[in-house]
């Protein structure tokens, strides 16, 4: 088979679904033919080999309210279409579902989409882009949905919901797995940050609800760590020190993934405290859990209620209630063997469900039937 995978943006850009493109594509290398077609953030076409896969990045002249403007996609979409036999799309793309219906003979082929999530921030533009959506779900040969949640609580997704198919979203657990060189980087970071301690990784932006658990930690009796850089930084280091006067927060920037993994085993408790249904999954939920720390997470309709089973593996708690927020990580705090007991759960829940090896073998078997049938 020939697949080409097709997202926004693809490796070093950091994100959810770049991540899961990245899996995919490395995946299915050795087993399948497999190319990635993405945009620049900014700039002329790059084509790179990125660990032997060969990624072709369009030249864009930017990138508007989250989305690259690039008509070097159409080119290359076009001309792709002649070497593919399965075009794998990552929604939302509205640059690349709009391109795709201009381009009629890639539905001579076979097409698959993944559905992560719908728009939400520029839902403006939603009227104008909505026809199209439907138009390209309607062609599209089967439609990927992470979590039975996001299923269920989308409306345009119960329009074609003969065409779904569950396949959650998946890490490689042995990335997290606790080695040596890994136990030295957790205990100095434990001598640099001693008592109790809470971790966020994740971009600095609307959706993540950092805001949130700042407010809460002037209940808290722990440090927190935030781990990641986005737009609202600035905003947030001033509520944290100017407005609230927080001593007990560290904004630590960007850290390489490989770094990351010691800070999740040094934390007592991982927390994402989103409040829109843009965290469509939480990828970075299972990496808590895979390396088997208690998260707490909220109440959204997305993949990121079916990743944290409340009571099981973590707490769930209501969005933008930064009380019950502070309540649940305090509860936690208090009790080890709380603590141990969700974190137990949650490494033998990712071993069970959600390993990239799952999700890669899911999709292609999915690909086989598309294209046998």
């Amino acid at each position: 088979m020939k697949i080409l995978q097709i997202n926004k943006f693809y490796y070093p850009v950091i994100g959810g679904i770049e991540k899961t493109v990245q899996y995919m594509a490395e995946g299915i290398k050795g087993k399948e033919e497999v190319k990635v077609l993405v945009c620049q953030p900014i700039g002329r076409t790059k084509i790179e080999s990125i660990n032997g896969i060969e990624v072709i990045k369009a030249g864009s002249i930017g990138t508007f309210f989250s989305m690259p403007v690039s008509l070097s996609f159409f080119f290359w979409l076009r001309r792709l279409s002649k070497w593919a036999d399965i075009f794998h799309f990552h929604l939302p793309f509205p640059l690349g579902v709009i391109f795709a219906l201009f381009t009629p003979f890639i539905f001579k082929k076979k097409v698959i989409c993944t559905f992560h999530s719908e728009i939400i921030r520029q839902s403006f533009f939603l009227p104008f882009y909505r026809p199209f959506s439907k138009k390209f779900l309607k062609r599209a040969n089967r439609i990927i949905v992470t979590s039975p949640n996001l299923l269920n609580s989308t409306k345009i997704l119960k329009e074609f919901e003969k065409k779904c198919i569950v396949i959650p979203l998946g890490i490689n657990p042995d990335e997290f797995e606790l080695t040596g060189e890994i136990k030295e980087r957790k205990e100095k970071i434990r001598e640099i940050y001693p008592g109790n301690l809470i971790l966020f990784v994740g971009r600095l932006s609307y959706y993540k609800g950092v805001q949130y658990l700042l407010n809460a930690m002037q209940r808290i009796k722990a440090h927190l760590l935030i781990i990641g850089e986005g737009k609202l930084k600035n905003y947030l280091l001033k509520l944290a020190f100017k407005n609230l006067k927080l001593r007990n927060v560290t904004f630590l920037g960007k850290i390489p993934g490989e770094e990351i993994v010691a800070f999740y085993h040094a934390c007592d408790i991982f927390v994402l405290p989103s409040i829109e249904k843009t965290e469509a999954f939480g990828l970075v939920l299972l990496e808590g859990m895979a390396c088997e720390k208690p998260v707490v997470s909220t109440n959204l309709a997305t993949g990121v209620r079916f990743v944290n089973v409340h009571e099981k593996t973590g707490i769930v708690v209501s969005p933008r209630d930064s009380e019950e927020l502070a309540q649940a990580i305090n509860r936690l705090l208090k009790g080890p063997m709380l603590r141990e007991k969700y974190g137990r759960n949650g490494k033998k829940r990712v071993k069970g469900k959600f390993t990239k090896e799952i999700m890669i073998k899911s999709t292609l078997n999915l690909y086989r039937q598309v294209l046998n049938s």
